[in-house]
């Protein structure tokens, strides 16, 4: 799994002789109906805006990060329709990788939740079905394309493991609420741990929001 930031809405105007900043951006077009929209200060606007949510405001400023994770992850973060997303094309190009995970076991309780206290031979088990599975795929997937077999087609010999890359454009909005829920514990492990990292980078790139949000 891997995460960076690719790009945040760049304001090219200034207030009081100050380039705006992201979050500056936010505020000034909060103000649109106020006198004072060329004020450098904003700090107590924005922390009043979530307490009182009025989310409109933060969907004027944009983030992209780029996501590399397995083809079984990325069907969840296309869930959230709010973004825009371009994503890894196994028709286009190659299958390059196929990833490993860390088995863990089925809680009876909760369908969707899984716990880490399996045997050390089982995890041992898994983990040699993984090698096992991940070379044979790999090895009949380049079979297939030296054949001439469509990359589209010989796709299908992957499995869920396999590597795939995308890009995660969204409104700050739509990114406090896909934070919100992908790092509580109900989200699979995978997928927390990606949404955290997003978290760590959104609060440096929005200290402000974060620090109202509770989140730093």
């Amino acid at each position: 799994m891997q995460v960076r930031l690719i790009s945040v809405t760049a304001p090219l105007i200034r207030v009081d002789n100050q380039q705006l900043t992201p979050e500056g951006l936010i505020a000034y077009c909060a103000r649109v109906s106020s006198p004072h929209q060329e004020s450098a200060d904003f700090q107590k606007l924005l922390a009043y805006c979530i307490l009182h949510k009025h989310w409109s405001v933060f969907e004027m400023v944009d983030m992209t990060v780029e996501i590399v994770t397995s083809r079984a992850i990325s069907p969840q973060i296309l869930r959230h329709r709010s973004f825009q997303f371009q994503e890894f094309s196994q028709r286009y190009a190659r299958a390059q990788e196929i990833e490993r995970y860390q088995p863990r076991r089925q809680d009876v309780k909760n369908r969707q939740n899984s716990l880490e206290d399996l045997d050390s031979a089982t995890v041992k088990w898994f983990d040699e079905a993984q090698e096992r599975v991940a070379r044979l795929a790999l090895e009949e997937y380049d079979k297939a394309l030296e054949k001439g077999i469509a990359k589209e087609c010989a796709r299908a010999l992957l499995p869920l493991a396999t590597q795939t890359k995308l890009y995660m454009k969204g409104s700050v909005r739509s990114w406090i609420h896909y934070l919100e829920v992908r790092t509580d514990s109900s989200t699979q492990k995978e997928h927390r741990e990606i949404a955290l990292e997003i978290k760590k980078i959104f609060t440096t790139e929005f200290p402000v929001t974060a620090a109202a949000l509770g989140w730093s």
